[in-house]
Formats: structure tokens, C-alpha cells, sequence
């Protein structure tokens, strides 16, 4: 399959062609955008293009998804991008109760219609907190995509675990809201305390072959994105991921 990486992986060890050229070197044909590689998103496309990558899939803010939704759609026609997901919202503006994250899910909804009319499938990607209760006891995940039935879902799988949440029972309530999957892994405890505890894939304790089969199986899933959040050398994360699930 063709194996994306999550650009932000590498955020900290630019300059961009040069992990363009090692990112390709690897194996990888795919990578996904965030908002630093939009600054001049034609020059940047002529890099992918250079390295014979592709870009179907790009993290854009609610904020510019809101507020000029025509400029997020020029990016992203720019670098190819097919899938435009929202990946997060500000501590400082989350709602704090189910109501909230039922607005919040139709705010997502609306949003997911514009970029169906303009050519785009849309996706909400996860951290931990749409997974920690409310005082009522109800998930803002849940009341996310339960209030926004047309939008996708790109899984975070490990901030799925680290919100306290199974993925495999969310798969098999909403496997057919998966778009697209973020390949990330969670070290043992007490390890890899200067990476935020997080691991390359297939070196912690997520269980990627099962899952990825399971994510084959029960979900339409095309997308699946290595991530790192916080590497201290990414080119080793690239390498060892890629070797990891090839052998799966």
C-alpha cells in the first residue's frame, strides 16, 4: 500500500526539500500537509512533484476553515489534497458540555458541506480529549459525529489509548466513518520520556498488525499516515516505521 507520513513529524529538522527527498528515499509515496508547508503552497507542490509525492490528505485549522474556506480549498487544490480534515481545537475553546460539543459537531458539519461542493471528502481528526467523559457521562466524540453524520473520521489511534478509549470498539461503532488512519505508537512506561512518550510504530505497545488488519477489514480507510508527534531524530522514525509495516 502506499504509506504516507504526517509532515508535522517533521517539523523541527527543515529545511523541506531535504525531508521531501529522504521522506521519498524511504519508500513513502504519500505525505500529509499542515498548516507549515502552506506558505506557498504552488512552490511546494513543484517539491512533492520533484520527489514523486503526493499530498491526498491536508490538516487545515477551524479557524480558516471558517473563516476563508475558499483560501483552504486554493491550497489544497494547489497540493492535490483530496481529503481536508480539521485536526483540533484550542483547550481555550472547547466546549464544556454536551450541548457545546453538539454545536461544535454541526459547526464541523458545515464545513464538511462546503468542501463536498467544492470537490473534497472532510474529516475531523482526534486527540485524547474527545474521549474523556463529560459530567453528564457522554463522549464529545461521539456527540461530534453524531451531530455531523456526513463528515469522516481520521483516527488517531493513539490518542484514542492515551483519551482511554479502545480503538477496536470504536472502529465497530463508527468503522464506516474512518477515512483515514494515523499510524502512531505509544512507548512503554517510563520510556522515551524526551519523545513525550511516544515510539515509531511498531516499537511500543499498539498492536499495528492486528489493527491494521482490522482497519482493512471493517473500514473504508485509504489513508494511512505515519506520525511521530515529538521525534528526537525523524528520519530514524521514517525508517524504522516503514520497515515495521512492511513486514506486517
Amino acid at each position: 500500500m502506499d504509506w504516507s507520513f504526517q509532515l508535522y513529524s517533521a517539523r523541527n529538522f527543515q529545511p523541506w526539500d531535504k525531508i521531501l527527498k529522504m521522506v521519498a528515499q524511504v519508500g513513502y509515496k504519500q505525505v500529509e500537509g499542515f498548516g507549515g508547508v502552506y506558505a506557498d503552497p504552488a512552490a511546494f507542490r513543484k517539491q512533492l512533484d520533484a520527489n514523486g509525492l503526493s499530498m491526498p490528505s491536508g490538516h487545515f485549522s477551524i479557524d480558516l476553515l471558517e473563516k476563508d474556506f475558499d483560501g483552504a480549498a486554493k491550497i489544497a487544490k494547489t497540493l492535490g489534497v483530496q481529503q481536508m480534515i480539521c485536526p483540533h481545537i484550542g483547550a481555550d475553546a472547547r466546549p464544556t458540555d454536551a450541548a457545546g460539543w453538539q454545536a461544535f459537531g454541526r459547526r464541523l458539519g458545515k464545513v464538511g458541506d462546503n468542501a463536498k461542493k467544492a470537490g473534497f471528502e472532510f474529516a475531523w481528526h482526534n486527540h485524547d480529549f474527545e474521549f474523556k467523559a463529560l459530567p453528564d457521562g457522554s463522549l464529545p466524540q461521539k456527540l461530534m459525529l453524531d451531530a455531523a453524520p456526513g463528515i469522516g473520521w481520521e483516527m488517531d489511534v493513539a490518542w484514542v489509548i492515551r483519551g482511554g478509549a479502545d480503538p477496536a470498539k470504536w472502529i465497530a461503532d463508527y468503522g464506516k466513518r474512518i477515512s483515514a488512519v494515523h499510524v502512531k505508537d505509544i512507548a512503554p512506561a517510563g520510556q522515551n520520556a524526551d519523545e513525550d512518550g511516544w515510539a515509531d510504530v511498531g516499537h511500543g505497545t499498539v498492536d499495528w498488525r492486528g489493527l491494521l488488519n482490522t482497519f482493512r477489514e471493517k473500514t473504508p480507510a485509504k489513508i494511512f499516515v505515519m506520525e511521530h508527534d515529538n521525534p528526537s531524530d525523524y528520519q530514524r522514525f521514517a525508517r524504522r516505521s516503514f520497515a515495521t509495516v512492511n513486514h506486517f
